[in-house]
């Protein structure tokens, strides 16, 4: 049997946490401007002048002659107006300020949601794994768990929840990596790439929040991580994105120590807010033994973690 992470979470930070998830000609503007400044004129094939600039990267000026569009229609659009632009604008911004598949499909979604004649409802959904997803899942000799957009662990196979015993520790519900690893100083010990880990996380966060700012766990969630974690803060305002396809990361487990594990998001088309995430070793590795120890001491029920 295997670990059912449902419920509610403990902690909340009141009905207006975050609540300027919604506000999308900031997060429009301050995606842009974090974009802009990383871009140095010789990144960018300009010439550099010899007057001081006052920016550290590029001036709207040049990421409108870059895009092929006008200044005022550029800083228009840097000042959070994203209504009515087109697709042709979008990609010349993206060559512009050199964005990658994650960073264009972010812009693409604060359009979208900037565009939006009515914005939907804030609504918390119950999220259900099924049946079938359950027994795939179980049937997995490695470990894996589902977890939906926010990273909420919503099931995992029984070796899943031994790999993640720290964070089930947390009596929040549904467990929630992003929350141990800003939360929990015991996740600089388990996650070996702790910056890395932090960087990641607080990036895909940042991705859903663009794709769905309405979204109220989401919301509560960033809000308390905000609030508690100068950590997150800091990372959540550099307005990073990214795809978390696969992958390679270190872990060091308080049973069998150090391993090295490659991992694998697994698209759940009839469940799109839901992934399957997989992690292997190396085969004929230590992180391969030390995943077969960690399979051994699991016991039939694992009081610790709750249902089994």
């Amino acid at each position: 049997m295997a670990v059912r992470g449902t419920g509610s979470n403990s902690q909340r930070t009141g009905d207006h946490a975050y609540g300027d998830l919604v506000s999308n000609a900031d997060e429009v503007r301050e995606f842009l401007t974090t974009r802009r400044s990383r871009i140095t004129p010789e990144r960018a094939g300009l010439p550099r002048y010899g007057r001081l600039r006052r920016v550290p990267g590029l001036r709207r000026e040049e990421v409108a002659l870059l895009a092929g569009i006008s200044d005022v229609y550029y800083t228009r659009l840097e000042r959070g107006d994203a209504r009515g632009v087109s697709q042709d604008v979008l990609d010349g911004i993206a060559r512009a300020l050199q964005l990658d598949d994650a960073e264009r499909a972010h812009l693409d979604d604060l359009v979208r949601i900037a565009n939006l004649e009515r914005p939907p409802r804030r609504m918390k959904r119950q999220e259900n794994v099924r049946p079938g997803v359950q027994r795939i899942v179980d049937l997995i000799g490695t470990p894996a768990l589902v977890r939906n957009r926010r990273l909420d662990i919503l099931y995992a196979n029984r070796l899943g929840a031994a790999f993640y015993a720290e964070v089930y520790r947390d009596p929040a519900r549904p467990p929630n990596p992003a929350r141990f690893v800003f939360l929990d100083p015991r996740s600089r010990d388990f996650y070996v790439d702790w910056d890395v880990a932090a960087h990641d996380m607080a990036a895909l966060l940042r991705a859903e929040a663009g794709r769905n700012p309405y979204d109220r766990r989401l919301s509560d969630l960033v809000g308390e991580l905000s609030t508690r974690s100068e950590e997150f803060h800091a990372r959540w305002a550099a307005h990073n994105v990214l795809f978390h396809r696969n992958g390679v990361r270190r872990f060091r487990h308080p049973t069998v120590g150090e391993v090295t594990l490659a991992y694998q998001d697994l698209d759940l088309p009839q469940d799109p807010d839901q992934t399957i995430l997989v992690f292997t070793a190396e085969p004929g590795s230590p992180s391969e033994a030390a995943l077969r120890r960690l399979e051994r001491s699991t016991s039939a029920r694992v009081d610790t973690l709750g249902e089994v």
